[in-house]
Order: C-alpha cells, then sequence, then structure tokens
C-alpha cells in the first residue's frame, strides 16, 4: 500500500473536485469547507481547509468519506 504525500488543503480540493466533488449548498461553518458527489445518494466531505498541511489521519478519514482508495487518490493527484 502506498504512503499517502503530506499534501495542502488546496491539492486535496483540487484532486477531490477532479473526482466528481462539488461545494456544497450548505457551507461549512467557519473554516470548514464542505464538498458533496451525489452518487447513488448525497456524499457529503467537510473538513479544515486553513491548515497547511492536512494530517495523514485526516486525510485516510477524507479518502473512506470519499470513497476513493489511495490509489485512485494518488492518480487524481497526478492527473490520470
Amino acid at each position: 500500500m502506498t504512503k499517502l504525500p503530506s499534501l495542502s488543503s488546496k491539492q486535496v480540493i483540487k484532486a477531490l473536485r477532479s473526482a466528481g466533488f462539488e461545494n456544497a449548498p450548505k457551507k461549512g461553518k467557519g473554516s470548514h469547507i464542505a464538498l458533496i458527489k451525489k452518487r447513488y445518494g448525497p456524499t457529503a466531505i467537510g473538513y479544515n481547509s486553513t491548515r497547511k498541511n492536512i494530517p495523514r489521519g485526516t486525510l485516510n478519514v477524507i479518502l473512506q468519506q470519499a470513497a476513493l482508495t489511495r490509489d485512485e487518490f494518488l492518480s487524481l493527484l497526478e492527473g490520470k
């Protein structure tokens, strides 16, 4: 299993948007951002976007909520 790199919130948001996520109609509270993807029902993800780098544990939770594997996410980062 590939280890996740240290990523900024901008990189994570860009990768999730390329996976089909969009800004949620109801935005996150304060400095949090909320993204949503309508698949078999809405899937919502929210996290604090003001941190410079997202901790790997938080990134793992985001990937679980997005139903993405590490390899799928890494290929989104590379633009494949």
